[in-house]
């Protein structure tokens, strides 16, 4: 099968659907970042008594007297985040091709839909700050686990089709932190109570989840994405099984049980009907696949997806979220100048990057020039760390001015989703069609091997400053 055969995607339908995995992959975990002062709320210490008023545009406590639970828990999120997200993905690397396709990401669905309908009825439900906090853990643990391996899978799957089907998925994951800052800005500007906004965050989740697996199931049905899914070698579980009795039925049907035999033993055999049996029978047939000869392909696109978000994530939010306007004033401006400047605009433009790779792919996947942009996203380091950063007790100040921020802000989004787009569309085109999927989860992993570096190094640059 070539691609001149291929039949056409109607309607964008493969597409569509895809988008719509790619937001539900990450809309999940950005809304329950964003209700980060509604869980940290529910650690409170109840024997403290505080001055806070508990809505969602302002808090205000009289000195620090915050708990040992809410004072970390931003920072134990953050690492039963990461490290699950890492194994989990690394390990579907290897064995993604044990585990079937739909048992992968239907599953991973599944789950991360009952944990947030769980998210969502606990926010009703009294409970101690304690088994709060340890509830909310184990949540966070399966989310991201589950999550890494719905991630890999996905990417995985986009492999095995053109390069531009990639681009929805990251596109998808885009909306996501758009949507998710746009809720928060909603949240401040409606001053509603906390559990009411967690469990707006939390109902609309659930509903983004089961549009997911609804899209995925009708992904089977679709002419293009099985064109797709046959030229690269991948049926269904039991279809050895299946066309063989087949077969047998349609032999008995004509000669009986003595002709079925001399059939199946034909075809088996014969070497004009050899060809098709490799393909029912591919997991005998086929060679091993080797993940470390797929990485030796694909490790400049690998290495670079690394480094685009150990940047960002080494930045945003861990420095870029405690700069300070220098025009605000003590106006509304003051209010809204990080959840607009920094999570609102970041998002909008690292989704127009990841968006525009549907359209454009410059440069070429063989392009030394891709990876030396990547390189040079490094510069974003020190520009935002020269910003009015506050507090701060090493660097001066030297983009004071918030209209420098801002240009910072979205050329660092823009880039990070443009680039980061790219190489996950040519990191699967550079192997054979038949390693594509596993060159997608290896991508994936590194993806993900970004974020935790990142999230390392965000502690490193804010120590700097």
């Amino acid at each position: 099968m070539t691609a001149i055969n291929a039949p056409r995607d109607k309607y964008n339908a493969v597409w569509i659907i895809f988008f719509i995995l790619g937001l539900g992959t990450l809309l999940p975990w950005n809304f329950f970042m964003t209700a980060t002062m509604y869980f940290t709320n529910r650690l409170k210490d109840p024997a403290v008594e505080g001055s806070a008023i508990l809505t969602a545009n302002t808090t205000v406590v009289e000195g620090d007297t915050r708990s040992i639970l809410e004072s970390k828990f931003n920072n134990v999120m953050t690492l039963c985040a990461m490290v699950p997200l890492l194994i989990f993905t690394c390990l579907n690397s290897f064995i993604h091709q044990r585990i079937p396709q739909n048992w992968r990401i239907a599953g991973c669905l599944s789950v991360i839909l009952v944990v947030f309908l769980l998210t969502a009825v606990l926010v009703k439900v009294d409970m101690g700050p304690l088994p709060f906090f340890s509830l909310t853990i184990i949540k966070i643990i399966c989310i991201n686990s589950f999550g890494a391996v719905l991630q890999g899978s996905l990417f995985g799957l986009a492999a095995m089709l053109p390069a531009s089907y990639t681009a929805p998925i990251m596109s998808g994951q885009g909306l996501a932190g758009t949507f998710a800052a746009f809720s928060m800005i909603c949240a401040l500007a409606s001053g509603s109570a906390l559990q009411d906004s967690a469990f707006g965050y939390f109902i609309t989740a659930c509903v983004v989840i089961f549009l997911a697996i609804l899209s995925y199931l009708a992904l089977p049905s679709m002419e293009f994405f099985q064109y797709y899914l046959e030229s690269n070698g991948s049926k269904p579980a039991g279809g050895d099984e299946e066309n063989k009795m087949n077969l047998l039925k349609k032999a008995n049907n004509k000669r009986g049980c003595e002709e079925s035999y001399r059939l199946l033993r034909c075809v088996t055999d014969s070497p004009a009907e050899k060809r098709p049996v490799v393909s029912l029978t591919e997991e005998e047939a086929k060679p091993t696949i080797s993940v470390f000869a797929i990485f030796k392909q694909i490790w400049v696109m690998a290495l670079s997806v690394c480094f685009v978000f150990t940047i960002t994530i080494g930045t945003f939010p861990a420095v870029t979220v405690d700069v300070r306007s220098t025009m605000a004033d003590g106006g509304a401006w003051d209010t809204y100048f990080i959840p607009v400047s920094c999570f609102l605009l970041f998002n909008v433009m690292d989704w127009a990057g990841r968006s525009l790779t549907a359209v454009c792919m410059w440069p070429g996947k063989d392009s030394v020039i891709l990876p030396v942009m990547v390189g040079l996203r490094v510069v974003f380091v020190p520009l935002f760390m020269l910003c009015n950063v506050q507090p701060r007790n090493n660097l001066p100040v030297m983009f004071a001015h918030d209209a420098w921020y801002i240009v910072f802000i979205i050329l660092f989004s823009f880039s990070n989703g443009y680039l980061a787009s790219l190489c996950m569309c040519f990191g699967p085109k550079k192997v054979a069609q038949r390693e594509a999927e596993t060159a997608g989860t290896i991508m994936a992993f590194f993806l993900s091997l970004g974020l935790a570096l990142g999230a390392a190094l965000s502690f490193v640059f804010r120590i700097i400053i």
